[in-house]
This record gives C-alpha cells, sequence and structure tokens, in this order.
C-alpha cells in the first residue's frame, strides 16, 4: 500500500475559520533557501526545479529498493522578514526570506537521499543541487488554520492569528511563519487554494 503521510501525521489538515493548536513531533524535510519575490525571483523557480526531482527520486528509490511507496508530500515554505510587516501586512515581496520544505518518510534515512541527489545530478536539470539539505524542523507547539483563496488574501487571517488568538490564548510567537501548499498554484483557481497557515509558539509563564 502506498502510505499517505498527511493522514498518518494529523496535523496536515485544519479547517477553514478556526485556529487549531497542535503538537508536532521532530520531522525531516528537504531544505533549499532564498531570498525575494517568489512570482519573479530566479533562485525561487530553480529551487523548486531542484526540490521536486529529489522528492521524486527519494520515492521511486523507496519503492524500488525498500518496497515501501508514499506519496510525495506537498511544498511547504517557512517565510519571514527583517519587518515582518512586509510579510504579514505590506506584503513586499523582494523583502521576504523563504526556506522551501518537502517533508521525507522517517525511514529514509540520509544515505538514502545522497543516492536520489546522485540520479539526479547524472540528469544535470536540478540548478541548486548543491545546496540542498536535509535538516530536522522540530516545532513543537503550533497553532494552525486553513486560508481558502489567494496567498495575497492571508493578510487579515494572519493578523487575527498574531494580534488575537495567540495572546488571547496565553501563547507568543516563535520561530518563523510555516506554509503549506495543498493545492497546485498552476492548476488551481486562486479564489480554490487552500493553504495551511501554521505559526509556532510557546506558552507564556
Amino acid at each position: 500500500m502506498k502510505a499517505d503521510l498527511k493522514k498518518e501525521l494529523g496535523a496536515y489538515t485544519a479547517t477553514r475559520g478556526r485556529f487549531d493548536v497542535v503538537t508536532l513531533p521532530p520531522l525531516r524535510y528537504l531544505m533549499i533557501d532564498g531570498h525575494g519575490d517568489p512570482n519573479t525571483a530566479d533562485r525561487y523557480r530553480d529551487a523548486l526545479q531542484t526540490l521536486y526531482p529529489v522528492a521524486y527520486a527519494v520515492k521511486f528509490l523507496s519503492k524500488r529498493t525498500l518496497d515501501r511507496d508514499y506519496t510525495v508530500m506537498p511544498l511547504e515554505a517557512l517565510w519571514w522578514a527583517d519587518d515582518m510587516a512586509a510579510f504579514t501586512s505590506a506584503r513586499d515581496k523582494s523583502q521576504w526570506d523563504w526556506t522551501l520544505l518537502n517533508l521525507l518518510p522517517d525511514w529514509i534515512t540520509d544515505a538514502h537521499v545522497e543516492e536520489a541527489r546522485t540520479t539526479v545530478a547524472a540528469k544535470g536539470s536540478a540548478p541548486l543541487l548543491d545546496e540542498l539539505r536535509v535538516e530536522t524542523l522540530d516545532e513543537g507547539l503550533c497553532v494552525q488554520t486553513l486560508h481558502l483563496g489567494p496567498y495575497d488574501d492571508e493578510a487579515p487571517v494572519l493578523d487575527e492569528l498574531h494580534t488575537r488568538y495567540i495572546p488571547d490564548h496565553g501563547l507568543r510567537m516563535t520561530g518563523r511563519h510555516h506554509e503549506i501548499y495543498l493545492g497546485d498554484a498552476r492548476r488551481t483557481a486562486p479564489e480554490k487554494l487552500r493553504t495551511i497557515l501554521r505559526q509556532r509558539v510557546e506558552r507564556v509563564s
């Protein structure tokens, strides 16, 4: 059977109009860092053209050599800026920093990733392959919700999350804003895009 990590992990579902507090285990991801407008920056395009070939190479290696198939997880990203207003309200995308993520199953080792990297390198079509890394993200306690619609319409939801829900529930923000893209923006109408908005938090003593 093909494993569906979204269902197994649970926290890869969220509800529109509701904020949920979730606790995540440490998770391992393929990661690539960058800066700039995701709509226009060459580096963002190159990051995607590196991340997904490796993710699929790992999947096929797992199926072929380990007899364990799974669905490649959706694109995720951490976002931040020196002035977070550039992200949450002003939406000045030229100021954004980001890390693109793709979740790995827990049975995939660093050796499997390196083998997949070698396979992709032989094809010569992954421009940032040398910068791709595997890293564990330990977010722990988080608040998340589902946003339905264009990415640029997230600001009111983020404002409610940051300025009302989190402080009203005895929490404060730590870490970076995290988004999980449940739809393919290339094939989905903007008003139907589904995005999990996640913020790492800690309890105020």
